[in-house]
C-alpha cells in the first residue's frame, strides 16, 4: 500500500515540474518606440478635439440632415387622415375589434359539467 502512494507521489511532482518549465516567463516593461515626434502628436490632438464626433449617435450627432421631398403635402395630409380612420391592421387583443364567432362542434353543458368537476376535486371522465 504505502509503495503505491509512494509511486502516486512521485508521478504528481514529475508532473508538477513538467508543468513549470512551461510557464511564461516575465520580460519586463516594453520601452515605447514611435514614429511620430511630440510635436505631431500634439497637433493631430487639437485637431481632433476640434472636428466632430465620428462615434456620435443620437441627440450627440448634430443636427439631422434636411430631407427634401416631391410629394405634395396636402396629398401626404389626406392620406394620413384616411389611414387614421381606418382599421388598424396590425391591432392585437383589445385593440383588434370584435372576435369572430367560432363554431364548435363541443357541447356547452358538457364544458361546464367538466368544470364543476374540476372546481370540485373529482375526477375528470376520459
Amino acid at each position: 500500500m504505502t509503495a503505491s502512494k509512494l509511486l502516486s507521489a512521485i508521478s504528481i511532482a514529475l508532473l508538477a515540474a513538467a508543468g513549470a518549465a512551461h510557464a511564461e516567463t516575465y520580460e519586463g516593461v516594453h520601452q515605447l518606440t514611435s514614429a511620430a515626434s511630440r510635436a505631431d502628436v500634439a497637433s493631430q490632438a487639437v485637431v481632433a478635439a476640434h472636428s466632430a464626433n465620428p462615434y456620435a449617435t443620437g441627440a450627440n450627432s448634430g443636427p439631422a440632415p434636411v430631407i427634401v421631398s416631391t410629394a405634395n403635402r396636402a396629398i401626404v395630409r389626406s392620406e394620413a387622415v384616411a389611414a387614421a380612420h381606418s382599421a388598424d391592421p396590425y391591432a392585437e387583443g383589445a385593440n383588434s375589434g370584435v372576435a369572430p364567432l367560432v363554431a364548435s362542434s363541443v357541447d356547452r353543458a358538457a364544458v361546464r359539467a367538466a368544470a364543476r368537476a374540476a372546481a370540485h376535486g373529482d375526477a375528470l371522465p376520459l
